[in-house]
Formats: C-alpha cells, sequence, structure tokens
C-alpha cells in the first residue's frame, strides 16, 4: 500500500512538472519528460515483482522468484490480471518445490478463473493441471485438460511436452488402482504356497 502512494505522489508530481515546463516554454526538455511521466504511470499497470519473478523463473532461479513474488503483501489490491499471474507464478513453483498437489491445483485453477493475459500462458496452466491430474489418478480429467491445453497452444510450442504426457497416460494407474496400492502398502501379494 506504501508504494501504492508513493507511486501517486510521484505520479502526480511528474505531471505537474511536466506541465510546468510546457509553461514555461521548455518544449524539448518537456517532451523528453512525458517518457519519464509515461514510465511512472506505466508502473500503475505492471507490477515489478512479478516481472523479476517471471524473469528469475525463466533463469531457473526459483529461490529467487520466491523472494519477488513474497514481496508482494497483498496481491488482491493489483489489477486482475497481475493477481492471476501471482497466483500462477505461486502454483507453478510450488509444483517444483514439492508444495503439495492438492495446494497446487487450487492455486492454479484460481489463476485460471480470474484469466491469465495470453493463450499460451492458459495453455501451459492447463497442461500443469493435467500432470497433476494423472499424478492423482484421474485420467479423463487429465485428457480433457491436455485437449484444451493443445487447442490452445496455436504456435505448436508445446507440442513435444504434450505428446509426452499422451504418453505417459498409459502407464499411469487409475485412481482405484491408486487407493488399491496405498490399502496394501504397495507391496504386492506374495504368491500362494502349495
Amino acid at each position: 500500500m506504501i508504494g501504492f502512494i508513493i507511486r501517486t505522489i510521484l505520479a502526480l508530481a511528474a505531471v505537474g512538472f511536466n506541465v510546468y515546463l510546457f509553461y514555461v516554454g521548455s518544449w524539448g526538455w518537456g517532451i523528453t519528460f512525458i517518457l519519464v511521466t509515461a514510465l511512472i504511470i506505466l508502473s500503475f499497470f505492471r507490477n515489478e515483482n512479478v516481472i523479476l519473478a517471471l524473469y528469475q523463473m525463466r533463469l531457473g532461479k526459483q529461490e529467487k522468484a520466491w523472494k519477488y513474488l513474497n514481496r508482494i503483501k497483498s496481491p488482491q489490491f493489483l489489477p486482475k490480471k497481475q493477481h492471476a499471474y501471482v497466483i500462477y507464478l505461486k502454483g507453478m513453483l510450488g509444483l517444483q518445490q514439492d508444495l503439495g498437489f492438492a495446494k497446487c491445483e487450487q492455486l492454479i485453477r484460481k489463476a485460471l478463473d480470474l484469466g491469465l493475459r495470453t493463450q499460451q500462458d492458459t495453455a501451459v496452466a492447463k497442461m500443469q493441471l493435467a500432470g497433476i491430474c494423472m499424478q492423482t489418478g484421474r485420467k479423463r480429467e487429465a485428457q480433457t485438460l491436455l485437449s484444451e491445453s493443445k487447442k490452445l497452444d496455436k504456435n505448436n510450442m508445446l507440442k513435444e511436452q504434450i505428446d509426452m504426457m499422451k504418453k505417459q497416460m498409459g502407464m499411469v494407474a487409475s485412481k482405484n488402482q491408486m487407493r488399491m496400492a496405498q490399502m496394501h502398502k504397495g507391496r504386492k501379494k506374495a504368491p500362494r504356497k502349495r
């Protein structure tokens, strides 16, 4: 909230100074300062911590990405799309750091409900959800999510991953088989002695 107040004060001061420059007749400095004012106003629509977290994820540095995401104290005050990306990134990072399938699935579904900006990000989110569904034994839901992800992937950037997940789908045990394995603690029955 303090960051928002500081940005608001800076934006108002920049607009006021820009008007002053044009009023005095410093057209060159006024036009130059319009760019600075535009950058300050742009910071209202793009949170720098989300941008830095995305960049750190692309570099493969999950700890730094978590650090930037944790700097955002109240993401519900961000614009809707940025709020969705904060939740989406927390879900994706949680999958890589064993936060738990249920919690990650809940976060990714909430981000999809809020709406991600690009179709490619929506396709990746649905593909990750399909992977979670496969791990928990929900094959049909995983198949529908994979087909939706394939439709959203216009540039075929996820084609290899989707094909690999479809091949793995045949090897995944059903929910009933997983429950039986848990009941028997994963042990196979010993053969009968005659």
